[in-house]
């Protein structure tokens, strides 16, 4: 909204939503139910709250009473600055039961300078589709646990492709701000200047490396990831059971892309069956999934697939890492391996 007036208007300033702690007092301003200039007061519950709105989630949770109307309101630190902009509560009645949320300073102002400087919102872009580290993909890594970013696959020609960072890192660190955990690195990287030479640290092949990436702008719209397979592959016909990992597995042959409704470009094992109770049933492998690696490696064989098991197991490793391709959409899965 942009008023044009030949004075000066009052402003209230912005605070710093970072410096703000759970336990904070903190008071709202608000139009509920069409009441004007309502004041009410609670305290911070909750810093970086994710409600499951969007990928940029880091609400602030307070108990002091938002309601319909409140929505674009004011919160004020004990300061009288500004640290967050009332936005949405939940409540199974519609009235406020003390649980609201506003996006945080450190975000409105930013996305305000934008609006005045440029007309719209402009956001950092990687160019990667990530996943959240789980205990069995991190001891399947060789991580000392459960943090940072997989990095599922990789957008063609995005700014992770032109670093050559590869499906299979964990993004640990971005420009200095640790990814703690998955839904860290959206945020981050949104928030980055646009055409910033930036660090990246990732752990790959079982040590850190340091990548340097040049952050791109997100756009509204991005085409589809593009597959990189060879079409029209000749494969021999192969089957295997995987006894440790409870799976059937088969070469892709063109009977089977017919039948599983495998795209032509796609590489890798196709699964033909899952036993129930098994590691890879507890995953949620299905029939028509495709291998597409072992541990960070490529598969286009059965074979291969029971010689990586099998060297894992040799090596007391409890679970392999697969990259599996679901109609197109690629996932890492840690599946455990049954002693044999």
């Amino acid at each position: 909204l942009k008023i044009e007036v030949d004075r000066e208007l009052p402003f209230v300033e912005w605070g710093n939503s970072t410096a703000s702690r759970v336990g904070d007092w903190v008071v709202a301003i608000g139009n509920p139910f069409g009441l004007g200039g309502t004041v009410t007061a609670g305290i911070i519950s909750a810093r970086q709250r994710d409600i499951n709105q969007g990928p940029y989630d880091s609400f602030l949770q307070t108990d002091a009473s938002i309601n319909r109307g409140n929505s674009g309101g004011p919160m004020f630190n004990m300061d009288g600055k500004v640290i967050g902009v009332n936005t949405a509560i939940f409540s199974p009645t519609g009235g406020s039961v003390g649980v609201g949320f506003s996006i945080p300073s450190s975000i409105a102002e930013r996305v305000v300078a934008q609006l005045r400087d440029f007309g719209r919102t402009k956001r950092g872009w990687l160019g990667v589709r990530i996943q959240s580290v789980t205990d069995e993909i991190a001891e399947s890594l060789g991580l000392d646990g459960p943090s940072g970013a997989l990095v599922a696959d990789v957008t063609a020609d995005g700014p992770a492709q032109a670093s050559k960072i590869e499906p299979g890192d964990v993004i640990l660190t971005f420009d200095g701000k640790k990814v703690a955990e998955m839904r860290d690195l959206p945020r981050i990287v949104a928030e980055t200047e646009i055409g910033k030479p930036v660090k990246v640290e990732v752990w790959r092949k079982n040590k850190r490396k340091v990548i340097d990436v040049v952050v791109g702008e997100l756009e509204e719209e991005r085409p589809v990831l593009a597959s990189t397979g060879p079409k029209g592959q000749a494969v021999e016909p192969e089957e295997a059971e995987i006894d440790s990992l409870g799976v059937s597995v088969t070469a892709i042959t063109d009977e089977m892309r017919e039948q599983f409704k495998v795209p032509d470009d796609v590489r890798g094992v196709l699964v033909t069956g899952v036993e129930a109770d098994s590691g890879a049933a507890e995953k949620g492998l299905r029939p028509g999934d495709v291998i597409v690696e072992v541990n960070q490696e490529e598969v286009t064989s059965p074979g291969q697939i029971a010689s990586k098991v099998s060297e894992a197991s040799d090596n007391d490793r409890r679970s392999v890492l697969l990259l599996v391709n679901r109609n197109g959409d690629l996932r890492f899965v840690a599946v455990r391996v049954e002693p044999g």
